[in-house]
């Protein structure tokens, strides 16, 4: 893959990382609704380096240990792709809570920068959210050994938990009138979905390379 298809790549797996409405998604839309973009924006730079240093540690970990992975590929990419879609189905059954009665308590506008990092490198499932997406990626994955590749991922998925936030913290603050915990359910519905097909056509890929179609 060339290295902008490696970066695009990363774009749509932090993209996919950052959508599911959890309590940092709440936290933030929660801070644009009382103290607007900037707000909003400065908690999630916390979410995105937390995201960043999963994203670091799945990629560069896959590399580093290729060789058990390229032994083990159709497997781990079927528990990837079944990964996936337990996790998408749970994004699409949870119900997030929108409190527009919430403040904060101390600290000013940067202490929401805090509170992300906190609440997302807590969360165990990002981590194995990571290792799910990258481990599933199967031939689109960077070569054993190719740091430079799983640099440029990583680089991706950077780019697109930013851009999700930057979109995400835009609309809040346009509809912030709006928000309802109905609409907070739709971006989840939205979120799993697409988390469920990619573990869907993962694994019906591996179904047709095992019958011999692929």
């Amino acid at each position: 893959m060339s290295e902008l298809g490696m970066v695009l790549l990363g774009v749509a797996i932090g993209f996919l990382a950052a959508a599911p409405v959890g309590p940092v998604n709440v936290m933030t839309m929660q801070r644009v609704f009382r103290h607007g973009f900037l707000a909003g924006m400065v908690a999630a730079i916390g979410s995105v380096v937390a995201d960043g240093m999963f994203a670091t540690a799945a990629a560069f970990g896959l590399s580093a240990v290729g060789d058990f992975f390229e032994g083990h590929a159709r497997t781990i990419q079927l528990v990837g792709g079944v990964f996936l879609i337990l996790f998408g189905l749970r994004i699409v059954l949870s119900h997030p809570h929108f409190n527009p009665n919430y403040s904060e308590r101390s600290g000013g506008i940067f202490s929401g920068m805090a509170g992300g990092f906190a609440l997302t490198i807590t969360n165990p499932g990002a981590l194995l959210g990571f290792l799910a997406l990258f481990s599933a990626l199967g031939d689109w994955a960077p070569e054993p050994g190719d740091w430079l590749g799983a640099g440029e991922l990583v680089l991706g998925v950077l780019g697109g938990c930013f851009l999700w936030w930057l979109m995400i913290c835009a609309l809040v603050a346009k509809l912030r009138d709006h928000l309802d915990d109905h609409w907070l359910e739709r971006v989840n519905w939205f979120a799993g979905g697409l988390l469920i097909t990619f573990g869907g056509v993962i694994l019906v890929r591996q179904g047709l390379i095992y019958v011999g179609l692929l």
